[in-house]
């Protein structure tokens, strides 16, 4: 195709050539997509979901080919270079092949939709609205809040969050309880109803999360604590052997299935000992969010024996309840833990949209659905599910995921891109973020943009100029998810600021050519 451009080829042969080609495009995207909406067929059985569904296989076997050539072409005769079909993938062609064929001097076919339909974007927007709220008044984005335990004896900070312009609060199932999780609720329903505004409750399921659990350090590495620190352990009544060792590259630890604190090195027990299953030797693991990594040395009937790689250069602290990650490899552990399970008895009663944290497969869905069905009063809507996309697994199920959910009613997709950057690697987040924004627009289905959006001014009352591009970014997405802070009520009025300025300059990936104020007046040199 390059060729062609290069070796300059008329206008009229040039659109010949790639009418011919794009032709042949549409028929192998179609073909290939009805063996994937085969597949999916059991789900998609007499629902609404089904044109949401069509467009998606569409999309995917769109971008299965190498379409940069063409592209080079298109874009020489002036026309779409087919880079915005995310959620129009036939009708885009079928509008590029008729301009082609009006071209090369040919009649164009008028048996096909030659104008790319807004359908799937008008499902986009009325699901955005109902699980992350409206707000006509707003930034096209919604804004989701994360309540802190506080709030639960707060109610004048809710409603501070809810004025400041979250159209969403969530309520995290992990920590509180269910009459914590109940008056949270209640006061961003009184807020929102004061203040005019329609506010929903999202609830987030803790999910399967493997937690370091107990610990055990030897007392060589208490030589490490300042004696201030040990204290304050101690007049909390807490044993400073169990509160975490502070660990530097080089140090060793074990993962055990159960603690003794028999050896001289640090040992640490695991919310899922399976795990240790799939620690071989080699493996990396990392902790807490990735700020400490280390690599299996040894193993035993026991555990693991485990060398630290990556820690700040004055020791991180392993602590209790820290997330423990095995990037690369599958670990099936039931996406509902029991604590979970115990958790829907109250969410189904309170929630308008449901966090579904670390959900890997289609069968973790359906068990989501039946626990739902169990519990909803005979008749009642289940609430939305939001599908937080936290592994490498989850990645690859990506589309399998939304159909199963979108069959069943409202779903979103959070791109949680905090265990998501440890599991993937760090340098693959940027393109993995942006792939599964363009899948979620051709299956017509919202997103949230989450994790340390804002988080220096959130919790320290300052913003990076980083944090404020990440923040810019994120108006792609239906939905940014700021986490709590002392300082949450600024953090949400900022970044409202900052979408609203986006709005005028970007819808998804589309360009909106608005006026450029920067350079009104005169130009005088």
């Amino acid at each position: 195709m390059k060729d062609l451009i290069g070796n300059g080829i008329g206008a009229a042969a040039l659109a010949a050539e790639l009418e011919g080609r794009l032709s042949e495009l549409r028929a192998s995207v179609i073909a290939e997509a009805e063996g994937t909406l085969a597949g999916w067929a059991p789900a998609l059985h007499d629902t609404a979901f089904a044109d949401r569904a069509e467009n998606l296989a569409q999309y995917l076997a769109l971008r299965k080919r190498d379409l940069t050539d063409a592209q080079a072409a298109l874009s020489a005769l002036g026309l779409s270079s087919l880079g915005r079909a995310e959620a129009h993938v036939i009708a885009t062609l079928d509008s590029v092949i008729a301009t082609l064929q009006a071209l090369a001097g040919d009649a164009p076919a008028t048996d096909r939709a030659l104008r790319p339909g807004a359908a799937l974007t008008a499902h986009v927007l009325r699901d955005r609205d109902l699980i992350f709220g409206a707000d006509p008044a707003g930034p096209e984005t919604r804004i989701m809040i994360t309540l802190p335990s506080a709030a639960a004896d707060d109610p004048a900070l809710v409603a501070s969050l809810i004025a400041a312009g979250a159209t969403c609060v969530r309520i995290n199932c992990a920590h509180d309880t269910p009459e914590a999780w109940a008056r949270m609720a209640q006061y961003a329903r009184d807020a929102a109803a004061q203040l005019g505004r329609d506010v929903k409750v999202v609830m987030d399921l803790a999910g399967p999360k493997v937690r370091t659990l107990d610990i055990r350090m030897p007392k060589a590495f208490l030589k490490r604590e300042k004696k201030k620190r040990l204290k304050k352990l101690e007049e909390a009544g807490i044993d400073p052997r169990a509160a975490g060792p502070k660990l530097m590259r080089g140090d060793r630890l074990r993962l055990v299935r159960a603690v003794s604190g028999a050896g001289d090195l640090p040992e640490a027990s695991l919310s899922h000992p399976e795990l240790l299953d799939s620690a071989a030797v080699g493996a990396r693991l990392w902790f807490d969010d990735g700020k400490l990594s280390a690599r299996v040395v040894a193993r035993d009937g026991e555990g693991a024996l485990l060398e630290v790689e990556t820690a700040a250069d004055t020791g991180t602290r392993l602590a209790p309840e820290k997330g423990v990650n095995l990037p690369g490899i599958d670990i099936d552990i039931p996406a509902l833990a029991e604590a979970d399970l115990a958790a829907l008895d109250t969410v189904v009663t309170l929630a308008d949209a449901i966090g579904f944290s670390f959900v890997q497969t289609p069968e973790d869905i359906r068990a989501l659905h039946a626990a739902l069905d169990a519990r909803l009063p005979e008749g009642a809507a289940r609430p939305a599910v939001i599908l937080k996309i936290e592994t490498e697994r989850a990645v690859r199920n990506l589309p399998r995921l939304i159909v199963q959910a979108g069959s069943a009613g409202p779903v979103a997709v959070m791109i949680a891109r905090g265990d998501l950057a440890v599991e993937i690697g760090l340098i693959r987040l940027a393109e993995i973020q942006e792939e599964i924004l363009w899948i979620c627009e051709a299956a017509g289905v919202p997103v949230v943009w989450a994790t340390q959006v804002l988080e220096g001014l959130a919790k320290l009352g300052s913003a990076s100029r980083a944090e404020a591009t990440d923040a810019a970014m994120a108006q792609r997405a239906e939905c940014v998810m700021l986490n709590k802070g002392p300082h949450a009520a600024e953090a949400v009025a900022f970044l409202s600021r900052i979408l609203r300025r986006m709005d005028r300059h970007y819808s998804k990936k589309s360009p909106r050519l608005g006026p450029l104020r920067a350079w009104h007046g005169p130009q005088d040199l």
